[in-house]
């Protein structure tokens, strides 16, 4: 084994899988679906400190916006003085851009981790060989998160088949969200905005129709913790006034 795959399956896949089955034993009621709700928000709670930077650095943002333009104005000719200014302006109010990127990257890996955690099946004696002393085999997962009756038709939504109403959700989602920031934007809505208010949405539909419905769930248990983030902000702190106001 080299390196990298026993980084991987040491130090990554293996406590990954040990937190899912603790939460399954546990909290999640031997429900497979909401342990990976429960990790999902164990996950956004150990990144909350740099999803509140990233808040923090989006209510700044919005109070430094005329700054900004006007160093875009005054050096749009001199990308690099453009950059050096631009890169003084975040320093001197404390703009750390990289939190998101970081925090979208870990996200984006227990993703991929995930995957192959359904990929390969977490059952049996594989399971068995990589779970830790402290936590107990729970034998068969149960991986049907719920059910839904329509007459004598029965849905059954189970986290490691394909699904295509969770991959819908999604993409509604995504696509709200896209046109609620093009709404509260300044700027004139370009022909780009419109191509990836449509394109985005739907390969990330495609793309979770593929998959199985973890992913889904995951994206959606980890979207609707950041909504919740960004109602906490708009409550408690609010939106600066551009012309001088404090926050509330």
């Amino acid at each position: 084994m080299d390196l990298f795959s026993h980084v991987w399956q040491i130090y990554l896949y293996q406590p990954l899988v040990n937190l899912l089955v603790y939460l399954y034993n546990s909290v999640a009621g031997q429900n497979l679906g909401w342990a990976v709700v429960s990790l999902t928000i164990c996950l956004r709670l150990v990144l909350l400190p740099l999803s509140i930077m990233s808040e923090r650095n989006a209510i700044v943002a919005e109070d430094l916006d005329d700054e900004v333009k006007e160093i875009e104005r005054r050096y749009r000719t001199d990308p690099v003085q453009l950059r050096e200014n631009i890169r003084g302006l975040m320093k001197k109010y404390h703009i750390r851009p990289w939190a998101k990127t970081v925090a979208l990257a870990i996200q984006f890996l227990v993703l991929v981790l995930l995957y192959q955690v359904f990929l390969t099946g977490i059952t049996g004696a594989q399971l068995m060989k990589i779970l830790y002393a402290s936590v107990d085999y729970p034998g068969k997962l149960n991986a049907v998160f719920f059910d839904v009756t329509f007459g004598s038709e029965t849905v059954v939504f189970n986290i490691g088949e394909q699904s295509i109403f969770w991959a819908g959700l999604v993409g509604v989602i995504l696509i709200l969200d896209i046109v609620v920031n093009l709404r509260s934007s300044e700027r004139k809505t370009s022909s780009s905005d419109i191509t990836y208010l449509i394109l985005f949405p739907v390969a990330s539909f495609l793309l979770l129709w593929y998959l199985p419905m973890v992913k889904a769930l995951f994206i959606f248990t980890s979207m609707s913790f950041s909504y919740l983030l960004i109602l906490v902000r708009k409550l408690f702190w609010g939106k600066a006034d551009k012309k001088g106001g404090a926050h509330h």
